[in-house]
């Protein structure tokens, strides 16, 4: 019947073991369970394990692989040739963390595109290691990428600059374990840059950003863009723009009146439309030359300053006063 039904027979000695012995051994299945679980990991820590399952590479390979590349295009070549030194761009990634505290992994993907750009550059036949070359590539990409994006103003558009960001805080770091106040004079000469240059990147390394909508002060309804100058015209010189525009515009109505034939419609059709007929377009209606229609603009042009400069007494002052005709 046992048997049958599939029932675990329990022995006397098992109902007779004690309950501490029971309790031992199911301790001992539950921290086998636990031993076992999977355990949760955050995006690096995953990273580094797949990293690590990848085989570095002999310089034999190595330039073998670097060889396949640069002769045939091998991609798998590549590919075997970037990820064998993905771990070199987390180290390389880890040295700059003290200027990007934000992600590493930010780092190491700026890193692995320099890598690939290294991979893409490297010549074997020159004797050097792909790793030593590639990590000039490694630390240029995650540079560029801090500087980028240290904050919303670049700090760094220069070497000079560049070197500045990262040696300053160095070098006072060292002045000031030595008990040696890290003065901006001292700093210059040390780094050998301006004094000047070391305040301005001094300052903006203190400094951060700050939204133009935010308010001045906790208690003010003033923001930060109420106090940025204005690049609108002061509101004299629009009424002086306006009143010069409609005098001019007047004069010329009043001049095209006056105009027949040929002239008036070159007046209105080329000298004062903004899409103007050409040369060509005018001797075809009229039936004449391109030059003889450039002699009647010629003409004209001289007859209209004339009209001008008789009907408004300062038209250079007049010009002036126009922004744009």
């Amino acid at each position: 019947m046992l048997k049958n039904a599939k029932i675990k027979k329990v022995s006397d000695a098992e109902r007779e073991a004690p309950a501490e012995a029971r309790e031992s051994e199911e301790a001992k299945s539950t921290n086998f369970r636990d031993r076992y679980q999977p355990v949760s990991l955050d995006a690096f820590r995953m990273y580094l394990v797949e990293i690590r399952r990848i085989p570095l590479l002999s310089r034999e390979d190595e330039r073998d692989l670097s060889i396949r590349y640069r002769e045939k295009g091998d991609i798998e070549a590549a590919y075997k040739l970037v990820t064998a030194n993905l771990r070199l761009v987390v180290k390389i990634a880890m040295d700059f963390q003290r200027y990007w505290i934000q992600n590493l992994m930010d780092l190491i993907q700026e890193g692995n595109v320099g890598l690939m750009k290294a991979a893409n550059k490297f010549d074997p036949y020159r004797g050097y290691k792909f790793s030593y070359y590639a990590s000039f590539w490694i630390k240029a990409y995650i540079i560029k990428f801090i500087m980028d994006n240290w904050k919303l103003v670049k700090i760094g558009t220069t070497q000079a600059q560049r070197k500045l960001f990262f040696n300053l805080a160095k070098e006072k770091e060292r002045l000031e374990a030595k008990g040696i106040e890290a003065s901006h004079e001292l700093l210059s000469q040390r780094l050998g840059v301006k004094e000047s240059d070391v305040l301005e990147m001094d300052q903006r390394l203190k400094s951060w950003d700050v939204s133009l909508d935010s308010p001045v002060r906790e208690d003010s309804e003033d923001t930060h863009k109420s106090f940025l100058p204005s690049n609108d015209l002061p509101i004299d010189d629009q009424i002086a723009d306006r009143e010069a525009k409609a005098i001019l515009h007047n004069k010329l109505r009043l001049f095209g009146e006056r105009l027949k034939g040929k002239e008036a419609v070159i007046f209105d059709k080329r000298l004062l439309s903004e899409d103007p007929m050409t040369l060509q377009e005018i001797g075809e209606k009229f039936k004449i030359s391109r030059e003889r229609v450039r002699q009647i603009e010629s003409c004209l042009k001289k007859k209209l300053k004339a009209c001008l400069e008789e009907e408004i007494a300062d038209l250079d002052l007049l010009q002036e006063s126009m922004i744009e005709i």
